[in-house]
């Protein structure tokens, strides 16, 4: 008799080990939110200086550095042309005030004979008399106006301030349009930078700023003195300023980074931006990883603080990605 042995096989399957997952516990904590942006040195009270004649520049009085007080001179346009009309109003003026006297003096005599001078004459000497005085007022308004128009060939300084850039030189016909040079109070400085339209409703005045220099390592304390009410809509810029709390002297245009603080919170719950997917995060419970919905303010930062969905405890994984709902999860060893 044979004997058949019949052989039996056996397929054996090992559950998956549990996926070893980072986690921290959600804890309250003080929370700080900053938004960082590049800007630049600007002078609050910069003008460009500009004649508000046309004419030849013949002589300009300052350098690119030199401080000048309200009214200094600055420049001089050719005043040939306008001293010539000048004195041709003076001679005008001059003759205006001749006749004048001549017909207040035919006047006098004329009334001095009393009955013996017709009406009619003594009537014509006293138009006469104002004619005159009318010829001198224009004569006169004339004069004011040729000055006026000389004086405007001197450029004077609108402000106090410092000389940033002169813009032409010597021998150029210069007009209204053209700017001579760039003047500004160098005591009285911002920084100047923009703010991107997503977080233009979270900016406002008198927010803390801490500002560093470029080719500095000292940062100094300012705060947001300017809020555009308008985003420029070619950028979605929103423009700013920001002032020092102490008095500072830095050239122009200096780059300054900025750090602005736009909240700041005694305590809130925060979780790393690694550990949200699609709204969400994965909480540890009882060895699998459970998907929770979370609202968060969302901020340019490694970090996001929870307004809904977390619990003080809470132990979130911290790297969401290629975690799923269920699955198993063992927590990693510190």
């Amino acid at each position: 008799m044979v004997a058949a042995l019949a052989a039996v096989g056996y397929v054996l399957f090992w559950p998956a080990a549990p996926t070893v997952v980072a986690v921290e516990v959600a804890t309250l904590a003080p929370v700080t939110r900053i938004l960082a942006v590049n800007g630049r040195i600007k002078a609050v009270g910069a003008v460009d200086v500009r004649s508000v004649t046309s004419g030849n520049l013949i002589a300009l009085l300052v350098a690119e550095g030199d401080t000048v007080v309200a009214s200094h001179i600055l420049a001089q346009l050719d005043p040939a042309a306008q001293n010539a009309v000048v004195r041709q109003a003076v001679a005008g003026l001059d003759a205006a005030l001749v006749t004048q006297t001549q017909a207040i003096e035919s006047y006098d005599r004329a009334k001095a004979l009393g009955a013996n001078v017709a009406r009619a004459v003594l009537e014509a000497d006293a138009h006469a008399v104002q004619s005159a005085a009318q010829e001198v007022a224009r004569q006169t308004a004339v004069l004011e106006q040729a000055q006026v128009a000389l004086d405007n060939l001197t450029i004077r300084a609108p402000i106090a301030g410092t000389v940033l850039q002169l813009h032409v030189e010597v021998g150029q016909i210069v007009g209204p349009t053209a700017s001579l040079l760039t003047l500004a109070d160098l005591d009285n400085i911002v920084v100047a930078a923009d703010v991107d339209e997503a977080y233009a409703t979270q900016i406002a005045r008198q927010q803390p700023a801490h500002l560093q220099l470029a080719g500095e390592g000292d940062v100094r304390t300012g705060h947001v003195s300017f809020v555009s009410d308008r985003v420029d809509v070619t950028t979605g810029g929103l423009a700013i300023e920001m002032a020092f709390d102490a008095p500072l002297r830095a050239p122009i245009g200096l780059t300054v980074v900025a750090n602005i603080v736009v909240d700041q919170r005694p305590e809130a719950l925060t979780v790393p931006r690694t550990a949200l997917l699609d709204g969400a995060v994965f909480v540890v419970t009882d060895g699998t990883a459970q998907k929770r919905a979370l609202s968060v303010v969302d901020w340019p930062a490694d970090r996001l603080i929870a307004t809904t969905g977390l619990e003080v405890g809470d132990v979130v994984i911290t790297g969401a990605s290629g975690v799923t709902d269920g699955q198993s999860v063992t927590v990693a060893k510190p």
